[in-house]
This record gives C-alpha cells, structure tokens and sequence, in this order.
C-alpha cells in the first residue's frame, strides 16, 4: 500500500470521537469520487476541515489486490484524523479491509449510501439501507476484529421514504457498536431534490451517538444553519469544498491564496494532471468569467496551467 512515511505513521493515537465531544460542529470532508485524495485532503485540512475521508474503496478489490491496495490508498503523517470508506456487501470482507488499514488509519466508513446503478446492481452502497441486519452484523465483526478500541467505525446512509425505517437502521447499528451515522437527506432515487433536513434531525433525536448531516452544505453559514435545523453533530460537505476548499474558514468563494496553496501542494504530490487541473476548474468556477473558463477549461499542460495562473492572478 502507499503508505508514506511508514513507520511514522503506524501508531496514530488520534480518536475521531473526540471530535465530536470537544464542543464545536464537526466540519468534514465527504468520500469523493476521485477528487478526496490525499492532495486535496492536505489543502482542505489547511482551511478548516476537522476530518476527512477517502473516495470509496470497493473492499472486494482492496483485500484481494495489492495494485488495488497501492492505487487506491495514499495517505502520510499529517493525513489525520482519517476515515477510510469501503463499499461492501460482506462482513468478513470488510472486516479484512478494516484489518489492513487499522494502522495507517484512524477509523473506517462503511459506504451504505452510493445510489449509483452499477453499486446497486453489486449488491453495495445504498442497496444496504434495506438490510440493517447485514450493516449491523459488519459493524459487529469489524469490532471483534479489530483489536484497538480507538478505532472508529461509522456508516453513510440515505434516508428511506419511510423515516421510522431510517431509524430502525440506525437503532440497529448503534446498538452493534457504531461510533457515529452520516446522513445523506435523500432518498435513492432523489437527486436534485431538496434535502430532508428534518428527516436527519428525527434521526439525531433517536439516538445517543453522534450523527453527521450531509446534503448540499455550500457555505460555512449553511454549514451553521443546517447544524441549528438538525441538531446534528458534525456536518459533510463534498461539492461545495470542490468549488471552495476554504469554505469551512468562512470564505464565499476561493481565496487565491487558496489557489496557489493547491498549486504548491499537487506539485509537492506529483498530482496527475487531470486531477490538478479539475480541482482548478472547480475552484475558479466562481471567480471566472465565462471567456477565461472557455480558455482555462482547455489547457492541456501543468505548464499552460501555471502560467495562466501567474499572468491573470499573480499566483
């Protein structure tokens, strides 16, 4: 696996518990596809992020694979508090993933909120919202397994369009021994749709663990009254840090310090270009007129990128 900075990093005593005890909403950095690696974690941690997790790993693969061990997980000495995400549809599975990063790693996530086709049709992601008795049974065995009481293990859920199912999930879950729930406020097939905050704050009132609001946080004063609405504990973000990784320090767009700190450490990360170059394209949404994106949205090389950079923004 690409661990760097090994054997530095193999003794995190670091509890993300104590996050949520420490008196203030927990800000955090959703799974994402692709684009939560550890590059963009770096940056965002810069800027107020409390947590952060990785994009999700099919467990199936990781445990399987040791290419698949060595692409999809990155992480170094200042990647903490860290939560891995796994999809799985099988206990000892995942509890075999959870073994394998347990020491690079603060705690585990499992993925139970994915409402892509192809996760569904694998029997992962969202899917498992309708089987509580597996989740909890996942929860369990990662908990008999993993031999640290310091580890986490939390899960991501959609809601169901009957709440008191979502509820009896997330019952059945803590009951296992689950550290905390993310909830995504939509059902599987919404997408656009508004989120059901008060479906998350039913849920916060019917447990006694930390919960996570997810759904459409843009902006650090949404963050704020979406915590109020909901009561919840800690509150996820994914494209709205895309778009402003300084969200969580109170900014309405990107900051071009902002900019120049992700230049500075995608280089530093041997970043492949793609990526580097869409986190930009993300960022300077909001900053850009439509001619500049025309022109910037096209450059094909760290180079063109770099001097576009330095000639329009002085970055």
């Amino acid at each position: 696996m690409n661990y760097h900075h090994t054997d530095d990093i193999q003794c995190q005593p670091q509890n993300p518990m104590d996050l949520f005890y420490s008196g203030h909403t927990v800000k955090i950095c959703a799974p994402m596809v692709r684009y939560s690696k550890l590059a963009f974690r770096a940056l965002v941690r810069k800027y107020g992020c409390d947590l952060c997790y990785t994009p999700m790993i099919v467990a199936a693969d990781f445990v399987k694979s040791v290419k698949a061990r060595d692409s999809e997980f990155t992480t170094n000495q200042g990647d903490q508090p860290l939560i891995v995400q796994f999809a799985a549809k099988e206990a000892q599975v995942l509890a075999d993933a959870a073994l394998l990063v347990c020491p690079f790693a603060n705690g585990i996530d499992l993925n139970c909120g994915c409402p892509q086709r192809w996760a569904m049709a694998e029997g992962i992601g969202a899917c498992l919202i309708n089987r509580p008795e597996l989740v909890s049974d996942m929860v369990r065995q990662i908990r008999n397994q993993v031999n640290n009481p310091r580890f986490s293990v939390s899960i991501k859920i959609r809601i169901h369009e009957d709440i008191t199912r979502t509820v009896d999930l997330c019952r059945k879950a803590e009951a296992a021994g689950v550290s905390w729930i993310t909830v995504h406020g939509r059902a599987i097939e919404e997408r656009h749709q508004p989120v059901h905050y008060d479906a998350i704050r039913t849920i916060k009132e019917s447990m006694s663990i930390p919960v996570v609001a997810n759904g459409d946080i843009k902006s650090l004063k949404e963050a704020e009254n979406i915590h109020q609405v909901t009561g919840a504990d800690g509150v996820m973000a994914a494209r709205g840090l895309l778009a402003n990784p300084a969200m969580f320090e109170g900014y309405d767009e990107t900051p071009l310090t902002c900019v120049q700190d992700w230049v500075d450490i995608a280089l530093e990360h041997g970043t492949p270009f793609t990526c580097f170059h869409h986190h930009l394209m993300y960022m300077m949404e909001r900053i850009t007129s439509k001619q500049e994106k025309r022109v910037f949205n096209v450059l094909s090389s760290t180079s063109a990128v770099l001097d576009y950079l330095r000639d329009h923004y002085g970055v």
